[in-house]
């Protein structure tokens, strides 16, 4: 059998962060603020400090990674190419199947890619506390390991569904010193309305939004992090999918397509972009590439939602965005893909996907546990939920290529590890878990909702 896994030297981490806004064809659609302009600098350096805020509105190619995020990266970076031989033998396919594994990294997930730096540049920038929101826990768990990293205080809003079912992760937040809180919360506006009109509300990932940007907008010592949508946070992610490039160099090898799970849009972003740099580029070997981002049938922002400028949170804290969205206050089931669980997207996955250069994929709940743990059999490795998105997308596509007899390459990011998601693995075994596809008429009123723009 051949090497199934491709490593890089230390030495080989890559130095710039990838930037596909010199590479659209038509420039990003700008955040509004509430008067229906463009937002300033000074509006959004309420809650993010200016190096953050230069990299959001960068049309630059290549942004230098710093010297001191690097080290850091070196903890876990670089993070393994690793082929599924034993899962191609498994699904009698003539595709070759190869996966970026980023749960090596401290938080078990890809999320300390963006982390580190805005720790780095809120340190810098002389800020003395964080907040954010987490879903699933993968990004909380990861603002928390960075901000002890550079000696920041961080408070986590944690969606109430995510804090009840996933408490490793929570204690994995506290180990690192963060304050976590299930959200909606009893400490800021936001919260009291929502527990006010709903006592028993599971909360979203637009309403601990809303929870930590408040929090952050009403102190200057506080600062808010993201951990996926907003240019800066993709820009960082870019690093899975160039070393990932240098990887399939070393092999001679290249992807026919390239996957990633979408909620928010980071780890789809990280990978996939770096690729489409190769298309826009005329690079031969891109030509036919695809690259398919997947959702959950149960929040199906890309497939079912409507292409317009929306808030980013419940609560419209934030500027408006040009994203696909279900309506910022579509409040989705308690699926166990917490990441996911997400009503907008990236503007920037959400351009790629309008102009054509992305294929949206929405799978079911059930229908992505099954790949995850078919994988797991075959690889060792047991995905995270919202991982496993990705490996159905990809069995998908190897399963296709048996058909045809096609030698495929499929490539897709392996976002994060699911030993903390084993009570949704125990819900799937028991036969509890269920799917569930999103109505189109619930869309239809959510998306009444949106603001009114022009």
């Amino acid at each position: 059998m051949e090497n199934t896994r491709i490593l890089l030297e230390q030495n080989e981490i890559p130095t710039h962060w990838y930037n596909i806004v010199a590479d659209l064809k038509t420039p990003p659609a700008p955040p509004l603020g509430p008067d229906g302009q463009p937002a300033t600098p000074e509006q959004m350096g309420v809650i993010f400090p200016g190096a953050i805020l230069e990299q959001e509105m960068s049309d630059q190619r290549w942004i230098p990674i710093p010297q001191e995020v690097r080290e850091i990266y070196r903890l876990w970076r670089p993070a393994p190419l690793v082929r599924a031989v034993r899962l191609e033998q498994a699904l009698g396919t003539t595709a070759k199947i190869y996966y970026k594994y980023e749960g090596v990294s401290p938080a078990g997930s890809h999320k300390p890619n963006s982390a580190v730096p805005q720790a780095f540049y809120n340190k810098q920038a002389g800020i003395k506390r964080l907040t954010t929101e987490t879903g699933a826990g993968q990004w909380g768990s990861s603002i928390s390991f960075a901000g002890q990293m550079f000696g920041l205080p961080v408070r986590v809003y944690m969606v109430k569904v995510s804090y009840d079912q996933k408490p490793y992760r929570r204690l994995m937040m506290q180990t690192w010193g963060a304050e976590v809180f299930a959200s909606p919360s009893e400490l800021t506006q936001t919260g009291r309305a929502a527990l006010a009109e709903n006592p028993d509300n599971q909360g979203s990932l637009g309403l601990a939004i809303s929870e930590a940007v408040e929090e952050a907008a009403s102190r200057p010592d506080t600062n808010y992090t993201l951990g996926s949508v907003l240019n800066h946070v993709l820009l960082h992610q870019t690093i899975v999918g160039l070393e990932a490039k240098k990887q399939f160099d070393k092999i001679g090898e290249y992807p026919d397509v390239v996957i990633g799970p979408c909620g928010g849009g980071s780890s789809f972003g990280g990978i996939a972009f770096p690729f489409l740099a190769d298309k826009a580029a005329g690079d031969k070997r891109a030509e036919n590439l695809r690259c398919l981002a997947v959702e959950p049938t149960s929040c199906p922002t890309l497939t079912k939602g409507a292409y317009a400028y929306d808030f980013g949170d419940a609560s419209g804290f934030t500027p408006l965005m040009k994203m696909y969205t279900l309506g910022h206050d579509f409040m989705p089931p308690g699926i166990h893909a917490g990441g996911l669980r997400y009503h907008g997207a990236s503007p920037l996955v959400s351009q790629v996907v309008h102009e054509g250069l992305v294929e949206p994929v929405a799978v079911s709940q059930l229908a992505t546990f099954e790949a995850g743990v078919q994988f797991a059999r075959a690889e060792g490795i047991i995905p995270a939920p919202e991982s496993c998105h990705a490996i159905r997308a990809a069995i998908d596509e190897a399963l296709k290529a048996k058909v045809t007899g096609e030698p495929k390459v499929i490539l897709f990011n392996l976002t994060g590890h699911g030993h903390f998601d084993m009570s949704s693995y125990e819900r799937f075994f028991s036969g509890k878990l269920e799917d569930y596809d999103y109505p189109a008429e619930a869309v239809a009123r959510s998306l009444e909702h949106l603001p009114k723009v022009g």
